[in-house]
């Protein structure tokens, strides 16, 4: 489980808040190397320093409850500061990425949930900008792109959405995952596997695996 969520589970069912630390880990299955968004390619152009590679960049997360909570916290205050606000709206622009102030896309929330676990001691390399495909939310129904932050550990891979205040495993979302950074450098950007397995428990949609995985149903975290 994460955050919050450990913490609610261990006062209602009297299970310890490390309960969730002992769950098996599942990694997305990462493909070929891809184009960077636009959006991230003119962020870099005009803010060279924020892409650079850290010298911790691939350092390996060990997930603890306080680590968690910190995840939790972020997310939230984020998601509460920030009104969602298109590029149009905005910058007059179909696309544009920016660190928001009140006002930002799902992007740009992203970055600023990136840059303050950056500046909490997060390695840069845990903290992923990935794109994802939304089902069914667009004008009749088509299928629409969204940002979301992946933050790696060794316990697996979460979610951080500004449309929940849940943290969620990557496997727990209905999205259909498309790319995101590398874990070794920021600039480089790789696809996702084109068959996910996924904790047949967890599947939110029907979801095509060769082998699907028998894991108990994850819990989401909850403010």
């Amino acid at each position: 489980m994460m955050a919050a969520a450990a913490l609610a589970a261990a006062a209602l069912n009297g299970a310890p808040a490390h309960a969730f630390l002992v769950r098996p880990a599942l990694f997305a299955a990462i493909g070929n190397a891809t184009k960077a968004p636009n959006g991230w390619l003119q962020l870099c152009a005009s803010n060279a320093e924020e892409c650079k590679p850290a010298a911790d960049q691939a350092r390996d997360v060990t997930l603890t409850p306080d680590l968690l909570q910190q995840l939790y916290d972020i997310n939230k205050y984020v998601n509460d500061r920030v009104t969602w606000t298109s590029d149009a709206e905005l910058y007059g622009t179909s696309e544009r990425w920016a660190y928001p102030l009140d006002r930002g896309d799902c992007e740009d929330m992203v970055l600023l949930k990136r840059r303050m676990l950056a500046k909490a001691g997060w390695p840069i390399g845990a903290l992923l900008i990935t794109v994802v495909e939304e089902r069914g939310q667009g004008k009749q129904g088509e299928k629409t792109r969204h940002a979301v932050l992946t933050v790696r550990s060794d316990r697996g891979e979460m979610i951080l959405d500004n449309q929940t205040p849940e943290i969620l495993f990557w496997y727990e979302t209905s999205y259909r995952y498309l790319l995101r950074q590398s874990a070794t450098d920021p600039n480089v950007w790789v696809s996702y596997g084109s068959d996910l397995a996924r904790p047949v428990a967890a599947m939110p949609v029907p979801v095509s695996s060769s082998s699907p995985l028998e894991l108990p149903p994850p819990l989401g975290i909850k403010p």
